[in-house]
This record gives structure tokens, sequence and C-alpha cells, in this order.
């Protein structure tokens, strides 16, 4: 029986066979002052508490459990390289780590890299020891505080409040090592094409591969449909794969494509690596939604992606699925991804099981109104949209969420605009919405979504039961785009002493559910609405209207919300 924490492989799009997870038991110590640089930590011989990796200190998987504030913390492990490895390139590889991290073999620093939600990667070879006795350490610098970093809903205030919860420090995701050649593949992004029933692939090698060969192979349930090669030439290959059969993602059916690239240098197998594609497509009309051509009514949730055990780390990847089978038992076709870049096992899964998700960063924490914290804020969102191009349970991007005033000051606008314009740039083929809720800039957002959680049954018919709805008249403007509503709901229920949900709790479970009932018709009913999502899924420590609880237990019988969300829609008619 494996006991170690979370062993399976941690990049679904991008594996290989050969690889060696560092979950488990690493030294740490707590460095508030950040003074570990200048005392040189990274030369020390032991710190002072173990952890365990990938959960967070905060959390209580890790064995430290500690939720204060952490502006700094320490890493260290030892680390054997396998001998077969010997006189391949060994790429140290990282999910996430919360904030800025610095890294060290064998006391000399590697690099660094700043950004809290996305991977990051070192080749390591030339930091290593002969004599095979190496020591991996790893400083993070954290300050949620600062305004300069996106911490989502990670609470900037010592207590969790609100709709602010714990928060999460350093090492959050898978580490492990894998042995590569010079030339080898770094990314694969498929471009699927329903009508010709093919898919094109951009495949990225590592530097100076001009000259190798590569060859994709393309198989469905193990039957090969297709395959393709090219020469390498540039910094990129694009290589196009007629597919024999067809078989359509769809929301319900996550039907795969298997990938398989073989690289060749002079004949030398110099890397092979899996991956997988959806045939699907994503497009808009002024007022639906289309998945392959076809108008899909978002039945959406909120989904913060908290777990009460691993804090933003789940416990283990059948608790990933778990969340989305227990969704789609509650009637909704997908989610959005709230203020956090989840785990690409989460994506993993909504890909195998045909889930649509709304890809969101954890904006909160930056400073909107500063067009200067571009620099800050932009590198990790094209990490982002990189690193989730391919899954194609994504069918949208959304950079920002509730771009409030802040103590008078209003959001950039210039801002706003220039990261929907770069996301634009990077991914032409899914819509984008520049700031969910509030407050879209001009006409350039694909998507026209609110935010409103009045708990009336009525009035909020009145509101939202036809057309579009336009709030902030005074800051924003529909321009005809599809119109949703991203956040509704959020019906307080089975409240704790420090609990809370929006407006007043029903007093019975009768209640509780013809106001969900009546809130979700009103937008089911609307012919210019294309779809709704419901905050939330989950509780999330004390704010706790979710539909389950924290610990993941429905609150009510779920096929009473499967036969309310899963009536037809009056904009599919």
């Amino acid at each position: 029986m494996n006991n170690q924490p979370r062993p399976e492989y941690p990049r679904p799009q991008l594996v290989r066979k050969r690889w060696l997870n560092l979950n488990g038991i690493w030294e740490f110590e707590q460095d508030n002052a950040c003074i570990g640089l200048d005392l040189k930590y990274e030369e020390r011989e032991k710190l002072s508490q173990e952890i365990v990796v990938p959960f967070a200190p905060e959390s209580k998987l890790s064995g430290i459990g500690c939720t204060e504030f952490m502006n700094g913390v320490w890493y260290r492990k030892e680390i054997e390289i396998p001998q077969d490895w010997e006189g391949e390139r060994i790429m140290l590889n990282f999910g996430a780590v919360d904030y800025h991290a610095y890294l060290f073999v064998n006391g000399k620093r590697v690099g660094t890299h700043k950004g809290g939600y996305t991977p990051f990667s070192f080749d390591i070879t030339e930091y290593l020891c002969k004599d095979g006795n190496n020591v991996v350490t790893l400083f993070a610098r954290d300050d949620v505080r600062s305004g300069n970093q996106a911490v989502g809903k990670q609470a900037q205030s010592f207590y969790s409040a609100g709709c602010s919860y714990t928060r999460t420090t350093g090492i959050w995701q898978t580490v492990w090592m894998e042995p590569v050649n010079s030339c080898h593949v770094e990314s694969i992004k498929p471009y699927p094409d329903i009508e010709e029933c093919s898919v094109t692939l951009d495949v990225k090698l590592s530097k100076y591969s001009v000259g190798c060969e590569i060859l994709a192979e393309a198989y469905y349930e193990g039957r090969l449909m297709g395959s393709g090669r090219t020469t390498v030439t540039s910094m990129s290959s694009m290589i196009n794969i007629k597919l024999a059969e067809k078989y359509l993602w769809e929301p319900g059916e996550g039907r795969l494509y298997d990938l398989k690239i073989t690289v060749t240098q002079n004949g030398k197998c110099t890397d092979e690596a899996e991956s997988y594609f959806g045939l699907r497509s994503v497009a808009l009309t002024n007022k639906k939604f289309l998945i392959n051509g076809k108008s899909v009514f978002g039945r959406w949730v909120l989904d913060q992606g908290f777990y009460p055990d691993g804090v933003y780390t789940a416990p283990s990847d059948d608790a990933l699925k778990a969340d989305i089978v227990n969704s789609m038992k509650l009637g909704f076709n997908g989610a959005r991804l709230h203020q956090k870049v989840f785990e690409p096992r989460y994506l993993y899964w909504a890909d195998k099981l045909g889930y649509l998700c709304w890809d969101e960063y954890g904006n909160w924490g930056i400073k909107t109104w500063d067009i200067s914290q571009i620099e800050r804020y932009l590198p990790e969102w094209m990490e982002t949209v990189e690193r989730d191009f391919a899954h194609p349970s994504v069918i949208g991007w959304c950079p920002f969420n509730e771009t409030w005033d802040n103590e008078g000051r209003q959001q950039s606008n210039a801002l706003i605009n220039l990261v929907y314009k770069v996301t634009k740039q990077i991914d032409p083929t899914r819509p984008v919405i520049d700031t969910s809720g509030n407050f879209h800039v001009g006409p350039d957002t694909d998507i026209y979504d609110i935010h409103d959680y009045d708990q009336n049954v009525e009035s909020y018919t009145a509101r939202i039961g036809k057309g579009v709805y336009e709030t902030f008249k005074n800051r924003q403007k529909w321009y005809g785009q599809p119109f949703f509503v991203s956040e509704y709901g959020g019906i307080a229920w089975s409240l704790s002493d420090n609990g809370w949900g929006y407006g007043n709790a029903p007093k019975s479970e009768e209640e509780f559910i013809n106001r969900y009932k009546g809130l979700t018709e009103a937008m089911l009913n609307n012919p210019d609405c294309c779809a709704f999502c419901y905050t939330q899924l989950t509780d999330v420590e004390q704010e706790q209207n979710g539909l389950m609880t924290y610990q993941r237990q429905f609150k009510f019988d779920p096929e009473i919300f499967y036969k309310i969300n899963t009536q037809k829609a009056a904009i599919e008619n």
C-alpha cells in the first residue's frame, strides 16, 4: 500500500513514465522576519520542524496547522537520484508554491519564481553532487497584505471572516523529479477541428532541438486514429492529424483521444510523452453559448476549491473527482472555479467527466486601480492560460472578479482591458470575461455577466426573469453580448454561531427549496439568459451557504435540485 500523500502523476497532459514523487516528510522552519536569506538558511544542516508536503503549513494534513501570518517559510529535503538517470538532465518540478519561491540545491541558488498558482521547473543537473548526497532547499516569501500579489479568498486579516478563508503559504502542490534528454517536449497545445475531424498540435521542444523529428499519434480507446510527423525548424512545430473516426467531447460525455509524442534525434529516441485532447469547439452567438455548434445552457455552480483538512490542497485525487461527481448529481453541468487556479488533476477529472469549467484567477489582493500592477499580474495569468490551454473542460477564461473601488480609487480600465486582449491573443478559441460581475470595460468583454444576491423571489424574477438586466449602469453597459448571472443565491443554511449566508436564512427545508427553485427558474425562463451560476457547491468555513457541507455531505436530497437545474431553458427552444 502506498502511503505517500498525493502519489498520482501531477501533470496529466504531459506524462512521462519515469519520475520520482518527492511528496512526504520535509524539514520545515518558519521565517516570519524573512532573515533566512541573509543568514544563509540554505546552508543549514537541519531545520527545526517537519512538514508533510504537498500540504500547506496552515492545513491539518501538513502536520503543522499554524494559521497565523507566515511571511516566510523554509523547506529542506535530502534527495537521491536514481542510478539509471545518470547522463540525463534532471528536472525538479513544483506544481505550485505560494508566493515567491527561491530554490537552492546543495546550498547554491538555482532560480526563483513569482506566483502562487502556477507550476515551475528547474534543470538542477549542474548543481548535483557526484557522490549522490544532495539537498533541496526552498524558501517561500508570502505577504497577503501587501496589495502586490494575487491571494484570492485568502484572509488578509488575522482571522478567517466573511468570504475570506484560511491562508495558504509555501508548497501546496506536488513536488517531483524526472529525467529528460536535452531534446525533450516542453508543451503540447491542441487545436481541434470538429468539421475536418482533425487536430493540429503545437508542440514546443526544449532549446536547441532544431533537426529533431517529432512523431505524434492519436488513439481512441486504444485504436490508432491517425498520426503525423515533422522535423523541428523553429521554437515550436505544428503537426496536423486527420482522425479516422469522430468522437465529440460534450457536456456529460468526456470522450478523449489519447496522444503519444515521440522525439528522435539522428534516429535515437530522446523523449516519449503522453497526453490527450478533446474534439470540441466553443462559440457564441449574440445570445447563446455553443458547444460543437449546439446551444448549451450553462447550469453552473460556484466552486471555491477549499478543503477542511487540506485548505487549498485536496486530500486525495479521489476528492477532486468527487466534487465534480457530486456537482453533477445536483444537476450542474459545470462550475466557475472561483478566485483560485485549481490543480491540474481537477481539470483532468473535468475532462474525463465532460464537466464545463470557467478558469478564473485569484485576483483579489492585487491593486486593480494601479496600471503598474500589470507586471505582477500578467506573468502568472499568462502561465495559467498556457498551463490549462489543452483542457477541453475549460470553456472560458475569467482573469478578474468583482474589481471593486478601493478607498475611492476606481479600477484601471486600461489594466482590465489589456489583460483581456492579451488573453485573447494567447487563446483565440475561447470566450473571455474581462471582469466578472463588475465593472465591465466597454464592449470588449465576450460575455456580459452580473452578480445578484437578492433573496426575494418576486423582486429577483421581476429584474432577472426577462431580458438583460444591467447593474451599475453608471459604470458599465451591455453591448449585446450573451448574458448570464454568474453569482446568485448563496442561501444560508445550517449555520453555526459564526456562520453566514446571503440574506435571511430560510426557516425550513421547504422554504429553502422553494427559494432556490424560484431564483433559478427566473433565469431558466428568461429567453435572453444563457446560463446561471449558483453560489455555491459547498460551505467554506464560516460561509455556510453551500448545497453541501464543508465536509462534502449533501444538505438535502440532491435529486430535488437535479430536477430543478435540468429543466429545459427558454433559450434552448
